[in-house]
């Protein structure tokens, strides 16, 4: 569902900041988030800068861990690191009590860089390199989440090398559709993550039997942007079936990882909630005696982040206004590569008031792909003007690069003590983008 339904009316300003606690608007201030003025932050950063709420953060993996154990889940909680990978969203999440479900050996590191011990940490990825497993095992990493029977053999090597015993989940692909875009869909049988269902109970025995690898249990993860519970409860009745035939066959099954992939509203679309994902887990895995664990990414960090910009100039051409901003797709790329949308809104106190009229909202990248909005409604926006684009903390600014030769956008936290905001990672200068290539000599 990153393809949105656009058969209904697209939110306006007021409804989109309604729908999100951690804005709210100021009769002089215009759009604040967290209680900071975007417009102090521009001025003292300057744009693009991403913007994220610490008490955003905190509220909603409260809220997920509330929802989880209201269920009656004693459930592990790994923050997804790909979704945001910064330090200070890291540590926030790990003292909250999150570990991290971490995807390469950079992760890994960055995961032991923000506080979260190797003991909560997961490694999943269809990809692992030998070095980035041995190092997992020298690291004392919780699980690894075992993608293939390929996959297995690189393990045990690893373990050998390393004197270390692998503790190993078999993912598994259920061959369930979730119903989301097909680029950030990972359940379906054409799909190049996990075991194949039909396989899972030969490969589990020979991990078993396989030195230096003890299997603790299984792992699935259908997809992203997942809106409806069907397919995970489709997912999970699967994978509980099989804990039960392992067990039939006499292997001991301890956890279970179930991914995660719960949706956030973009177009405040109703979605399925925490307490629902929780209802869905404690019903599919109920008397089976096993750990749950689950890994949330875009579901905690989404909303509490946004991408602010300002109006480089607006633009006439064949009767359609283009809003050009001084953000690009380098910085934001999944309307580019998912035609995601994202709610932008203006951010001056009078824009916020004023009419609105259809306007395509694009960046100064070189590309046609380079557009966050088509007919979108917006003011009469002056250059200069700031605008938001909303719940972009997750997929955001990880996925961001420096084509056109751009720099990363600076990154901004609020809600951290009596500061209005902090710098949590600065924008680089223009020659630190060529700082580590070197030229050789050239022949005359």
């Amino acid at each position: 569902m990153d393809a949105p339904d656009l058969s209904t009316p697209d939110p306006d300003a007021a409804e989109l900041i309604a729908a999100r606690p951690m804005l709210s608007r100021h009769a002089r201030d215009g759009l604040l988030a967290e209680g900071t003025p975007l417009a102090a932050i521009a001025a003292a950063i300057g744009t693009p800068v991403w913007v994220y709420g610490a008490r955003t953060l905190r509220a909603r993996y409260r809220a997920l861990t509330a929802a989880l154990a209201a269920a009656g889940l004693a459930a592990q909680v790994h923050f997804a690191v790909k979704a945001n990978d910064r330090l200070a969203i890291l540590r926030l999440l790990g003292a909250e009590g999150a570990g991290a479900d971490v995807v390469s050996g950079g992760e890994i590191a960055r995961a032991a860089a923000a506080g979260i011990p190797p003991g909560r940490t997961v490694f999943s990825g269809v990809g692992k390199t030998p070095a980035e497993l041995r190092a997992a095992l020298v690291a004392g990493i919780a699980q690894i989440n075992l993608e293939s029977a390929e996959e297995l053999e690189l393990l045990a090597a690893a373990a050998a090398a390393t004197g270390r015993t692998a503790r190993v989940a078999l993912r598994v692909n259920p061959d369930v559709d979730a119903g989301t875009h097909a680029k950030i869909s990972t359940g379906r049988a054409r799909d190049k993550f996990g075991i194949a269902f039909a396989d899972a109970v030969a490969l589990y025995a020979r991990a078993a039997a396989t030195p230096g690898v003890e299997p603790v249990g299984l792992a699935v993860h259908i997809g992203s942007q997942i809106g409806s519970l069907a397919p995970f409860r489709a997912a999970y009745a699967r994978i509980a079936a099989l804990v039960r035939d392992l067990r039939v066959a006499g292997h001991t099954v301890r956890s279970v990882d179930c991914g995660g992939g719960l949706a956030i509203g973009y177009r405040n679309e109703p979605v399925a909630g925490p307490e629902g994902w929780a209802g869905a887990l404690a019903a599919s895995f109920a008397g089976l005696d096993v750990t749950v664990m689950v890994e949330p990414g875009r579901w905690l960090v989404g909303p509490a982040g946004l991408l602010l910009s300002t109006v480089t100039l607006v633009k006439q051409a064949g009767g359609q206004r283009f809003v050009v901003l001084d953000a690009g797709m380098n910085d934001l790329v999944r309307p580019a590569m998912y035609d995601a949308w994202h709610g932008i809104v203006p951010v001056a106190a009078a824009d916020l008031v004023a009419a609105a009229s259809p306007a395509d909202v694009v960046g100064p990248v070189c590309e046609s792909g380079d557009t966050f909005a088509r007919d979108r409604a917006l003011p009469a926006l002056s250059p200069g003007a700031l605008v938001a684009i909303l719940d972009a903390g997750a997929y955001g600014a990880v996925m961001s690069s420096a084509y056109n030769a751009r720099p990363p956008a600076a990154e901004v936290m609020v809600g951290l003590g009596n500061a209005p905001f902090q710098l949590i990672r600065r924008r680089p200068a223009p020659e630190a983008l060529w700082r580590d290539e070197s030229v050789p000599d050239l022949p005359p």
